[in-house]
């Protein structure tokens, strides 16, 4: 089983869910000091990017490194928040400001977000779960719906 095959694996269990949260600030640090080269789990090996939303509240840039599913010219996003019972941050922002850079490969992109709507969730969600199929599990640990995200290129 290569690394890519085991992390998908053991990414649906709560304590993987406790170690990725414990570990996304250094996560975050990492990925901006190696340029997305590297990760806490070492080279990178799963489709993920750096988004910068407008924080809600303080107005502040805000990043989040993020898996991701290509959907056309765009990028699809799931805020999962580990299975957690709140959504995360950076999913808030999107619906207060879509407007936001994505990152990926060391190439920013302006976006603007769209949460997606019953059918186009119906039709992202298949992509997001063949990249991380832990979504599934994550969901199944909250009561609330994850919000999808489809980004396009502003």
């Amino acid at each position: 089983m290569g690394l890519t095959a085991l992390v998908r694996r053991v990414g649906r269990t709560r304590w993987f869910a406790r170690i990725g949260r414990a570990t996304s600030g250094i996560d975050r640090r990492l990925h901006k000091a190696s340029r997305g080269r590297l990760s806490v789990l070492g080279r990178p090996t799963l489709p993920h990017l750096v988004l910068t939303t407008t924080g809600r509240t303080s107005g502040q840039p805000r990043e989040a490194v993020l898996l991701y599913a290509v959907d056309g010219d765009g990028w699809v996003l799931i805020g999962s928040n580990w299975g957690q019972e709140r959504h995360p941050a950076w999913s808030g922002n999107l619906l207060a400001d879509p407007r936001a850079t994505v990152t990926v490969a060391g190439r920013t992109t302006p976006v603007v977000a769209t949460l997606a709507d019953v059918d186009e969730r119906a039709r992202l969600l298949p992509a997001l779960l063949r990249v991380w199929p832990g979504y599934a599990d994550y969901a199944d640990r909250t009561d609330r719906e994850l919000r999808v995200f489809r980004l396009a290129p502003a």
